[in-house]
């Protein structure tokens, strides 16, 4: 299975678009959405020689900001989008 990873060119290109004064945050696990903050980025070389940049998180134990916003974790489709249960006719008092 082929991966397409995010280039840097790419990330700068998005976050060119993006407010300058924005923080930076990191969604991690699809199963289990959280969000968490980036404290670091590093540039370096994976096993096979390549260059590549990591974005780290904090050591703060604050650095997990809790549970990713439910809109977002729909837009990383992550998550299905989730619609009200069906109102149901309430019941009278007779039984009816």
């Amino acid at each position: 299975m082929m991966h397409t990873e995010m280039t840097v060119g790419e990330l700068i290109n998005f976050l060119s678009d993006c407010d300058r004064s924005a923080p930076v945050r990191q969604a991690m696990n699809p199963f289990f959405p959280m969000a968490h903050r980036l404290e670091q980025a590093v540039e370096s070389t994976d096993q096979d020689g390549q260059r590549v940049v990591y974005l780290a998180e904090g050591r703060d134990a604050d650095t997990q900001l809790g549970h990713l916003p439910p809109e977002v974790a729909v837009l990383l489709a992550w998550q299905s989008p989730v619609q009200p249960p069906p109102r149901r006719p309430r019941r009278r008092a007779s039984g009816k």
